[in-house]
């Protein structure tokens, strides 16, 4: 079992996933196979009864989303070893999955909040050991002006920002290992140059395959580095408060796409822009748009007095 897990994740590694996605393979692979009971000792012990049964035990302490991963990744597991003529045929249609719940986007409370965001990060902060606001900008505007993952964002480099001035773009390696261009704009531009220039004058040239971020020490950044960073951004702008519980990063890429949609942009647009693998994803924040738009028009005061009218 062991080997047959070690070839398909070489034969997934191939496809350029980023190390997180490998390692959530290889996790739940694992987790669920110590849960097989009995001990299977080889892939054919892997009775569908058997899997139901190791994902009972495995969902006891876990969410739905965990769960639902997991059965993702057993389900890319047994179609590589279909492929491969290891087995017949593939037992997790029946083992049930969760059901998904519906995506809620996450955007920044406040209109405002993303420009306060900015120019509080913006400005030296003496209370900062080593402040680097050029750099602190550009993690931000890479999540608000272009819409990119965490992972995405710690998988570029120096040279994934090309094209002439006006035809500006960021290559992003995406979830999945779904490749896409996201145009950028004069000011994310102009952020990106800000801080290149910046980080010469602190550790010297770069070249193209040069991790783009980086920590205060030169060294690539790190999930909880970048995590802890944008917490840090957003506490030095006081608006830890209008960040929705459990977003953190992740509420910028929701306040970009919540923008886009506003703007006028349909989902397909904001699909091939957020890189998203489901139409229905990108619908999602047109909709949630359209709820807030009635909301607001309900608030109107004239409208409340018209009701009372009748």
């Amino acid at each position: 079992m062991l080997e047959l897990i070690d070839d398909f994740l070489a034969a997934r590694a191939a496809r350029k996933p980023s190390v997180h996605t490998l390692s959530a393979y290889r996790r739940d692979l694992h987790l669920v196979l110590r849960l097989a009971e009995p001990a299977p000792l080889t892939v054919g012990d892997l009775s569908p009864r058997v899997l139901r049964a190791a994902f009972a035990r495995f969902a006891a302490s876990r969410s739905p989303a965990s769960v639902s991963r997991a059965w993702s990744s057993w389900n890319a597991f047994f179609t590589f070893l279909v492929t491969e003529q290891v087995v017949a045929g593939n037992p997790m249609s029946a083992v049930d999955k969760p059901r998904q719940s519906v995506l809620v986007p996450k955007p920044l409370r406040g209109e405002d909040t993303p420009e306060l965001l900015l120019r509080a990060v913006s400005k030296v902060d003496e209370s900062q050991r080593d402040p680097w606001p050029e750099r602190d900008v550009v993690v931000l505007a890479l999540a608000l002006c272009a819409g990119l993952r965490l992972s995405e964002m710690l998988a570029l480099r120096v040279g994934s920002v090309t094209g002439r001035d006006g035809e500006r773009r960021v290559e992003v390696a995406g979830k999945g290992g779904r490749p896409r261009t996201v145009p950028i704009e004069d000011g994310l531009s102009s952020a990106v140059g800000r801080y290149l220039d910046s980080r010469r004058v602190r550790f010297g040239r770069m070249g193209a395959t040069a991790p783009l971020l980086v920590d205060r020490r030169g060294e690539p950044l790190r999930r909880g580095g970048l995590q802890y960073l944008v917490r840090s951004c957003y506490r030095r702008a006081g608006v830890s408060d209008r960040v929705p519980r459990g977003a953190q990063l992740h509420a910028l890429r929701h306040t970009f796409a919540t923008r886009l949609a506003e703007d006028g942009a349909n989902a397909s647009e904001i699909m091939r822009l957020l890189g998203h693998a489901s139409l229905a994803t990108s619908q999602s924040y047109i909709e949630v748009t359209a709820e807030q738009q009635r909301a607001a028009v309900a608030a109107n005061r004239t409208n409340r007095v018209l009701g009372e009218l009748v």
